[in-house]
């Protein structure tokens, strides 16, 4: 075996808009298994841990025909999120020792907006990977987790760090941006981190140190590929 590598994923089914309403959400589909395929054909080991350790709810939009581009991709899709052993029994965020992997990765989802934004296990996981130069990769709102990473005076520990993420664009295409309570890219860059977008929907990474962030949906892929490339050139300590 490779190695091991830690996905930090949402717990959250629903985000709470502007209005107070729920929208119904939780992690994106392809943002989590992609990264997983691409891991698990490496020969890692992947461990999920989430708030509490409950299981990670799949946003269903993410599952549509339309959304993936075909139904056999859908298909797929759908007998990763309802069979992988990763995605059903994971550990709580609490439960999570570091030395024990080799890489942490934080799929997206309007998920992570509700709950990943402001947990203060997942921002101390982050600062502690990142203190550690464990390789992080974090995908479209994903980035999301940042937020909650502050360091012993509250301050952003990533500021000035070069990321991307979703963008407004992109939340305005997507239908939803004038019923969000924030916008990542806003809030991201008002933390003070450097923000870099590409065009909507298409894939974009950017890496800066041991951080990797992905843009979008289309992005997580190669964002995995990114971070394995890492990881297969730099020698891990043994445990």
């Amino acid at each position: 075996m490779a190695g091991n590598v830690l996905f930090i994923m949402t717990g959250a089914d629903h985000w709470t808009l502007n209005d107070g309403s729920s929208h119904k959400t939780g992690f994106w589909a392809e943002e989590a298994v992609a990264p997983l395929e691409v891991f698990r054909e490496a020969g890692y080991h992947v461990t999920v841990a989430t708030p509490g350790g409950v299981r990670p709810p799949v946003d269903e939009a993410s599952l549509a025909d339309d959304a993936v581009g075909s139904a056999d991709r859908a298909a797929e899709l759908r007998h990763v999120v309802d069979t992988a052993p990763e995605l059903q029994k994971p550990i709580a965020l609490a439960d999570v020792d570091l030395s024990t992997f080799a890489a942490v990765f934080v799929p997206g989802g309007h998920g992570p907006m509700e709950d990943l934004a402001v947990d203060t296990t997942a921002g101390a996981l982050l600062v502690a990977a990142d203190k550690a130069k464990i390789p992080l990769g974090v995908v479209c709102r994903g980035p999301a987790i940042l937020l909650a990473a502050t360091d012993d005076n509250g301050a952003n520990a990533f500021v000035g760090r070069r990321v991307t993420g979703f963008t407004n664009a992109e939340e305005e295409q997507g239908g939803l941006a004038d019923k969000a309570p924030w916008l990542l890219q806003d809030r991201l860059t008002e933390a003070g981190l450097t923000v870099t977008m590409g065009e909507p929907w298409a894939p974009h990474v950017e890496s800066d140190g041991n951080l990797i962030t992905g843009q979008n949906p289309a992005s997580s892929e190669l964002l995995a590929r990114t971070l394995l490339q890492r990881l297969e050139n730099v020698p891990q300590a043994s445990a």
